[in-house]
């Protein structure tokens, strides 16, 4: 994250969720020398990045605009439903700013939205670590949450 404010603040939530969970964020670096290369290109090849590094059993959530969108108390209840049944990782996929390639989108389980509104994948970043945070702290009744 170029951005040391965002950096920092997605560093606060990550560092947090381990309290209540495993968690682990995979980076995939930036595309190098990406002049000469169409949009679709470059969804391509961040899309192979990301699939090598989606295992099989993974269940698989793109953060997309065009998912489907919950409350803080109903994406807890996704995560807890989830991380109860599925006895496999769960994996919330940010996308670079074309969005994803078709082999990603053919791999997802689910589309999940944070807004109508469109974030840069740094935002995103920090916003998707403090929903999954507030998330463990609404499961937990904890008063971080306020409805």
């Amino acid at each position: 994250m170029r951005e040391a404010p965002l950096r920092e603040l997605y560093e606060r939530y990550a560092a947090r969720i381990p309290h209540y969970m495993p968690f682990e964020a995979l980076v995939i670096p930036d595309l190098k020398t990406t002049r000469g290369l169409t949009a679709e290109m470059q969804k391509q090849r961040e899309g192979e990045a990301i699939m090598a590094k989606i295992a099989p059993g993974d269940y698989v959530v793109l953060m997309d605009e065009r998912g489907r969108e919950m409350t803080s108390r109903e994406f807890a209840s996704f995560i807890d439903k989830k991380a109860s049944s599925l006895g496999r990782n769960l994996v919330f996929v940010i996308g670079g700013p074309y969005g994803f390639s078709e082999s990603v989108y053919g791999r997802a389980d689910m589309k999940m939205g944070l807004s109508k509104l469109t974030f840069t994948h740094e935002m995103a970043r920090v916003l998707t670590a403090e929903q999954i945070y507030r998330a463990m702290t609404i499961l937990r009744g904890e008063p971080y949450h306020h409805d």
